[in-house]
């Protein structure tokens, strides 16, 4: 048992499509939405009003953690943790297929399409109803492979391609680094 009150295996993830967290096992690639069985309950709420609270929590010099707001579009393939999407219920291409798929699309950006325009109707994320669309997020909220690429652009940009365990992806980032005061 976990300091969460999960059981072994399990973390607790945030969902940015639905601004929720939810619960994931690496080892077997589940996630759900309720808390798995074996649960400690109260150990868990402790956990989560600790630890994801909408406040920002301080960084380890005790400063206010920074948020941004990107977009994204999401390839996945045969190796990605969830191989299906709402375009396709089951996804058969390889990894070097769907970076190849994303070149495309980061062509396509550069002779002028928006990330967003392109994401509505290609990314295999439930955001692309909201053109990519991630809202803000903070450290530890992302795939760390996610996070880093995105808090290294700088406001407008778009990333080149970006490897995580959900599939490929093209970041957009918006904006400066918002701070939010601690209470």
């Amino acid at each position: 048992m976990s300091e969460s009150g999960l059981p072994a295996s399990w973390e607790v993830r945030h969902s940015n499509s639905k601004n929720l967290p939810y619960y994931f096992n690496p080892e077997t690639k589940e996630s759900r939405w309720e808390p798995p069985s074996g649960t400690d309950t109260e150990k868990l709420k402790n956990y989560m009003a600790v630890n994801h609270t909408p406040t920002a929590r301080p960084d380890a010099a005790g400063q206010a953690e920074g948020k941004i707001r990107c977009s994204h579009l999401l390839v996945k393939h045969s190796g990605s943790r969830r191989p299906s999407s709402w375009r396709e219920a089951e996804i058969t291409r390889s990894k070097e297929e769907a970076i190849e798929i994303l070149k495309g699309y980061e062509q396509r950006i550069q002779e002028g399409e928006s990330l967003g325009d392109i994401a509505v109707s290609e990314s295999d994320c439930s955001s692309a109803r909201k053109k990519g669309d991630l809202g803000f997020f903070g450290h530890g909220e992302m795939q760390k492979e996610f996070e880093d690429a995105a808090f290294a652009l700088e406001p407008g940009q778009v990333s080149s391609v970006v490897e995580t365990a959900s599939g490929v992806h093209l970041i957009q980032r918006y904006g400066p680094v918002i701070y939010t005061a601690i209470y």
